[in-house]
């Protein structure tokens, strides 16, 4: 019998599944007033609207995990090659009952790990060099259960999906404004279409980006949680979490910029923000939120 996501032993989170399901249908509802205006706008463009569209979907879908695989250095590596990294992802996936997924290394000094995949058979599972070095055995596989979680939730898929829009509003206003495709029309439709695209297309990025800003640091915090409960083990994850954090402030700059464009992605972000305006547009919840949660369910397990 194939294994469905119930089948793990991850903690159902009702609350993750309702925002991602709200935020996919208000992502779908956007989409649908971005290509409806495109097609309304460039009547004579409309096929290669649709087949832009379309097509950056399918790629979107099916690429973007190796996309941002290939973007953040991850490796696949063997069990003889990172045998360490092998046996903790093999001790969380016997704990969550879950399939092993592909294992990878990326080298880089920035403590960090993260997770991609469709769905659990084409899953891989990341970490830097410098989160390798740093942690303990039982930190990492805190970290590695918060990463599995994504999988076995699906909320990495529905990020997939959801960041789509904001890459297609922009391509699509690029797509208008340097092939000429309003210029190719002379009559009133031309001035709209100046005025119409950009603002549209700029409403749909920035509606679709807090959409996702928020789903993003309430998976976050549900990630944590189901790690926390699967491995027993909060005060591991609150270790890995508090030890990463601070590492990150002697990482160079230039370090942490080529991380940062994917700071959803990551276990903890490349930069952090302690302003009001910061943490609203932050992928990540706070490190002081992320350990007051920690702390309540290490109370109801009764650990220290």
């Amino acid at each position: 019998m194939p294994r469905t996501r119930s089948s793990s032993r991850y903690a159902a989170d009702r609350g993750l599944t309702t925002r991602m399901v709200t935020t996919m249908f208000l992502i779908g509802l956007l989409y649908v007033v971005l290509v409806g205006v495109l097609l309304a706008v460039l009547r004579n463009s409309w096929l290669l609207v649709l087949v832009i569209a379309g097509s950056l979907f399918i790629a979107q879908f099916w690429f973007s995990d190796r996309i941002a695989a290939y973007s953040m250095g991850a490796r696949e590596v063997t069990p003889e090659q990172a045998p360490e990294l092998h046996g903790a992802v093999d001790r969380v996936c016997a704990l969550a009952d879950m399939p092993k997924p592909r294992v990878a290394v990326a080298d880089s000094d920035v403590p960090n790990a993260f997770a991609t995949g469709r769905n659990e058979k084409t899953a891989l599972v990341c970490a830097t060099t410098g989160l390798l070095r740093r942690l303990e055995p039982e930190e990492l596989e805190g970290v590695l259960a918060h990463e599995l979680s994504h999988v076995a939730h699906r909320d990495v898929v529905v990020m997939t999906v959801a960041s789509f829009l904001g890459v297609l509003a922009g391509l699509m206003a690029r797509v208008w404004l340097y092939s000429g495709l309003g210029r190719s029309s002379r009559d009133s439709n031309t001035a709209i279409a100046v005025l119409v695209i950009p603002l549209v297309s700029a409403v749909v990025y920035v509606i679709g980006f807090l959409l996702t800003r928020l789903l993003s640091r309430y998976r976050e915090l549900s990630a944590d949680r189901a790690a926390a409960l699967l491995t027993g083990r909060p005060s591991a994850l609150a270790s890995a979490l508090t030890k990463v954090t601070g590492q990150m402030a002697r990482i160079p700059t230039q370090d942490l910029r080529k991380a940062e464009p994917f700071n959803a992605f990551w276990f903890a972000p490349a930069f952090s923000s302690k302003e009001s305006l910061g943490r609203l547009l932050s992928s990540h919840p706070t490190l002081e939120q992320r350990l007051d949660q920690l702390g309540r369910i290490s109370l109801q397990l009764g650990r220290p």
